[in-house]
């Protein structure tokens, strides 16, 4: 092939052995394939070992100095607020009710917030992590009396740290490819993840514990440095998002399969789950519910109650 006319740098924050990073691997391969080699894309797992894990990421791609980043709504808040509503938590039932919403107006009223902000968010660009576990080291979690005071390692972003505070956990945050230690080191009691990132990241060697509590939905938004999106030729651009539709629903089957595969390995390991009572954590979440719809803003809150529901 010949040299590429446009080099581009696309980073995540999940391990190189997870559903993500296989698919950008391979979207970004097939994108390469269809332009006749005019876009090479090198894709960083684990943003490329930055100690700033995420928010300096977010930085970069707001910088231009990497053109594609891959992040989750809670943390995308930080910068376009309305973004966080994928956070929102027991709102999405499952992935596929989370999916249909952010493929929908909810999503591109999401979009149109982050271009004004720089950002360039794909229709079809929501990648999946799954409904939200809890594991824990000592104790299993089955009512909001089991989790207080417990530090609990929580994502970057508002909404889910006000979850946890609701609950009565003490939420701490690290980067992903930090959880490890700080369980290791019992800096936290606790994380939340789908089961797919316990595996990526090895969490099971240390976790006892996995309460299914599913109280957030957990996804990966494909965005570009908005500036670099928009000098790209038309032909460049439908051809990324053809590939980015067309891999986006790979990995959100991957991930589910992996998802579901993995409550078996564990319990085989000697894991101990167990279900959990979603109505009693609900309960504590009548305040968070009215602090969040006046953030979001009615518009924001009226789509995802018309996707998902009455919330509060």
């Amino acid at each position: 092939m010949p040299t590429a006319e446009y080099k581009f740098a696309q980073y995540h924050n999940q391990a190189a052995i997870g559903t993500l990073h296989r698919n950008l691997v391979a979207m970004w391969d097939a994108i390469r394939t269809e332009t006749g080699g005019r876009v090479e894309t090198v894709v960083h797992a684990e943003n490329n070992g930055m100690p700033g894990g995420d928010p300096a990421a977010l930085k970069m791609i707001l910088s231009g100095e990497i053109a594609f980043f891959t992040l989750m709504g809670g943390a995308v808040g930080s910068v376009a607020p309305v973004a966080e509503v994928q956070q929102v938590p027991f709102a999405f039932r499952t992935a596929s009710d989370a999916h249909k919403a952010i493929d929908g107006p909810l999503g591109r009223y999401i979009a149109d917030e982050m271009a004004a902000k720089g950002l360039h968010l794909f229709p079809y660009g929501g990648f999946d992590n799954g409904m939200r576990q809890l594991t824990t080291l000592d104790k299993p979690v089955a009512s909001p009396a089991d989790i207080a005071g417990m530090r609990v390692r929580v994502p970057p972003g508002q909404v889910i740290s006000d979850t946890f505070k609701a609950f009565g956990a003490v939420p701490v945050t690290t980067p992903a490819n930090a959880i490890y230690r700080a369980l290791q080191e019992r800096t936290v009691d606790a994380q939340e993840n789908p089961l797919g990132v316990v595996e990526a990241f090895k969490l099971d060697e240390l976790v006892k514990y996995i309460s299914l509590t599913s109280h957030v939905w957990s996804g990966f938004n494909l965005m570009a440095h908005r500036p670099t999106w928009d000098r790209l030729p038309g032909d460049v651009q439908a051809a990324i998002d053809r590939n980015v539709t067309k891999f986006v629903r790979q990995q959100r089957l991957d991930q589910a399969e992996r998802n579901a595969g993995l409550r078996l390995r564990f319990a085989q390991q000697g894991i101990v789950f167990n279900e959990v009572d979603q109505a009693a954590f609900r309960g504590r979440l009548a305040g968070l519910y009215a602090t969040w719809k006046e953030k979001l803003g009615s518009k924001c809150w009226s789509l995802l109650e018309t996707e998902v529901g009455k919330l509060g």
